[in-house]
């Protein structure tokens, strides 16, 4: 598709660069997409449009940016998983479903996502349940969370079925083209045909964990070793980001956290007290909890550098507390109505008008910014950059 869409640069760019132009236009786009709908989904959790806007704009400057933009599938990825997460917000819990089935076809990650599916029918269950006669709406939940398992992870379920048949059963593999076979010898990996590879023989046969392990390394507590500092130093900010934001929840709303989301206030009237606006929402309770369980399996099991871009690219938190912080700490936004355009207008560079966009504004008025500010504007443009130039030049990144 993409290089029929290129056909008349076909002259000038071989089919190998049409198809890399392809791949980069088609992510830019599922970039945009995303996020757009990640302003919409902080417009329905969040309940601020403003803190919504500004963490919109601090995904166009992701650190996991290069990313957004190469031949990954993170842009893919974040596009679908956002829009579940707006789906489920506005109570369409059959497109929820679907969406996160999607996403988690393209990235096994996604499998974590059914837990918002499983929490926003327990509390639906707790909000309307009947005393007199809790059997019938207990047998309703239970059917509805072995329903949204099985949606949710269908796709990769029917991966591994496929990988199963493709190396453990024979006579049943495909022809692989020449180019790939000879690309699987030059690499050292395994290719359909030959003998039987150990993992078939498993009580519970899955290649994903077979080429996590073998070919990555992947494991509980591996990549604990002391060569491997400066990649936990690469991951360092987005976990202190995440740990930070955890924090500040839990201390907010400590009786929320222990009921797990399903109940705001041991006090009944509080609840109908009007809730905190933002990143304090009640409503981010379950964000925040995916946010961190990605965190805690990522750092315990996973290489640790790829977090940034894992969460990046899965969780609206990285944006949500970032844009928090400069709401509530940045003198120049947290009252952007009052602020006169004067005071902007005299701090930017000479001959040039103060930008309507938030984040150039306080890019414009550097000088001005409180020390929070510049560290998470510092933190996002540095990764931002950096990754441009050391992924693309094939040196040591997230």
């Amino acid at each position: 598709m993409g290089t029929e869409l290129l056909r008349p640069l076909q002259g000038l760019l071989s089919q190998r660069s049409c198809l890399l132009v392809s791949v980069a236009l088609l992510n830019f786009l599922f970039s945009v997409l995303a996020a757009v709908t990640l302003h919409d989904l902080g417009c329905l959790v969040l309940g601020c449009p403003r803190q919504a806007f500004y963490a919109a704009m601090l995904f166009c400057l992701s650190p996991a940016n290069v990313f957004l933009a190469a031949g990954y599938s993170e842009a893919l990825f974040a596009f679908l998983t956002f829009s579940a997460m707006g789906q489920l917000e506005r109570g369409r819990s059959w497109a929820s479903g679907l969406l996160f089935a999607l996403a988690t076809g393209v990235r096994s990650n996604g499998l974590v996502s059914v837990g918002f599916l499983l929490h926003a029918q327990c509390r639906g269950f707790f909000s309307s349940l009947v005393v007199l006669n809790p059997l019938k709406p207990l047998f309703k939940l239970m059917a509805s969370l072995c329903l949204s398992v099985l949606t949710v992870s269908l796709p990769f379920a029917l991966f591994q079925y496929y990988a199963y048949t493709q190396f453990c059963l024979p006579g049943s593999a495909h022809s692989v083209p020449e180019p790939l076979v000879q690309l699987a010898v030059d690499k050292g990996y395994r290719i359909t045909g030959g003998n039987e590879p150990p993992w078939c023989s498993w009580g519970l046969p899955l290649v994903y964990s077979y080429i996590q392990d073998v070919y990555w390394n992947v494991g509980f507590l591996r990549y604990y070793e002391l060569r491997q500092v400066p990649n936990f130093l690469l991951a360092t900010p987005v976990a202190v980001l995440v740990v930070w934001a955890a924090w500040t929840y839990v201390t907010t709303h400590p009786w929320l956290c222990l009921t797990l989301g399903l109940r705001r206030s041991k006090d009944s009237k509080k609840t109908l007290e009007k809730p905190h606006p933002g990143f304090l929402s009640p409503k981010v309770f379950v964000y925040l909890v995916h946010a961190a369980g990605l965190l805690l399996f990522g750092s315990l099991c996973m290489h640790v550098q790829v977090l940034t871009r894992l969460l990046c690219s899965s969780t609206p938190v990285v944006y949500w507390f970032p844009a928090h912080l400069l709401q509530n700490q940045e003198p120049l936004l947290r009252s952007v109505d009052t602020v006169p355009e004067k005071l902007l207008e005299k701090n930017s560079p000479p001959g040039q008008k103060a930008p309507r966009n938030c984040i150039m504004k306080l890019l414009y008025n550097w000088r001005a910014c409180s020390p929070v500010t510049r560290c998470i504007l510092g933190y996002f443009l540095t990764y931002w950059l950096l990754g441009l130039l050391l992924h693309c030049n094939f040196l040591p990144w997230t």
